[in-house]
Order: structure tokens, then C-alpha cells, then sequence
């Protein structure tokens, strides 16, 4: 949609001048794709209709992986494809940092979408009791960066990843907790 709303801003304008150079997705991308020089292609756009953070190098997104599903045509911009800055984008804090997170329940992996804002708690044992645990908030406010696709992923307990984006403080205890007891998630 806005890729035909900026050609006919760029053709009811008449001057090439009124038109600035923005990348596009070639094809439909699906999540966790790695970006190739085929998956993109420069378009001209009017200015007005470019998102903030569009991308205009294409060489930038090389290698990138998409973190959602991108229609043919879309603009791309740097919150839609994982790299360094992408925790920094997703956060707006410059100490962002992203973390590998495999959940207990598989299930809830299902319902997660990127761009949704969880609390991440650890469920810890009371004295080894199985029927008493307790949780722990890890971090609140976490940002879901991408979620792994079944086929990503081939671990041998068929379970998936998510990539949340955290403050780097956070990101540090997640990580830690995740090796020693299982994890989950509150959504916003």
C-alpha cells in the first residue's frame, strides 16, 4: 500500500527532484529469512510518504535477517530486520542487548508475535517441591525481536526460540536463568 501511494505521489509530482531512492522487498519475505541482493530492489518514492528509518542502501540489509513477514513491494526499514542496532530500535535505549530464550510451555512460542512487550519470569523450585514453585520477574518490558520458525530451528526437543530485546543488565540475569531453571513469559 505504500509503495502504490508513493508512485503516484512520484508521478502526480512530475519532477524526478520530488523523489528520493528507498528499499523494497522484491518478493514476500517470511520471518527469519536471510536478506540476499535478490530479496530487495531500489525504488523512487516521495519523501513524504518514506517512513523514519527506511532503508536507502541496499548493501546495508545484505545479510540481515527480516524479523516479521514482509509483503513485496514494502519498504524496509531498520526495525524490520535484525542487526546490532535492532535492540537499540526496539528499546530506544542505547544499552539494549538481544537474548536467545527458549520457553517451558512450547505453547506460548505459538502466540508470540515480534514487536509484542512480555515480562520474563524464571519458576523456581520451593525446596525441591514440585507441586509448591515460585516465580521470579526477571525483567519487565522485554520486546519480542523475532520468533524462530519450526524448521529454523533443529534441536532435538523440536522446541523454538524467541529473541527478546532487553536492557543489557537484564539481558545478562535472563541469560544466566535460562541454564538453570525454566522460563516464561506475561504478555502486555
Amino acid at each position: 500500500m505504500l509503495l502504490l501511494i508513493a508512485v503516484v505521489a512520484a508521478a502526480s509530482g512530475g519532477r524526478d527532484s520530488d523523489v528520493s531512492p528507498v528499499i523494497v522487498a522484491a518478493h514476500d519475505l517470511t520471518p527469519g529469512s536471510r536478506l540476499t541482493s535478490s530479496d530487495v530492489t531500489t525504488t523512487q518514492a516521495d519523501p513524504a510518504v518514506i517512513p523514519a528509518g527506511a532503508i536507502t542502501d541496499p548493501s546495508a540489509l545484505i545479510d540481515s535477517t527480516v524479523t516479521g513477514p514482509v509483503r513485496s513491494g514494502e519498504m524496509l526499514t531498520g526495525s524490520r530486520v535484525l542487526s546490532s542496532r535492532l535492540p537499540i530500535e526496539l528499546l530506544g535505549r542505547p544499552d539494549a542487548r538481544l537474548v536467545p530464550v527458549k520457553l517451558s510451555d512450547t505453547a506460548i512460542v505459538e502466540l508470540l508475535r515480534e514487536g509484542d512487550v512480555v515480562d520474563v519470569l524464571s519458576i523456581n523450585d520451593s525446596n525441591g517441591d514440585q507441586s509448591v514453585r515460585a516465580a521470579t520477574v526477571l525483567v519487565k518490558n522485554a520486546v519480542v525481536a523475532l520468533v524462530s520458525e519450526p524448521a529454523q530451528i533443529r534441536r532435538t526437543d523440536g522446541s523454538r526460540l524467541a529473541l527478546l530485546a532487553m536492557p543489557e543488565r537484564d539481558a545478562h540475569t535472563v541469560a544466566s536463568a535460562t541454564l538453570a531453571s525454566p522460563i516464561t513469559v506475561v504478555f502486555h
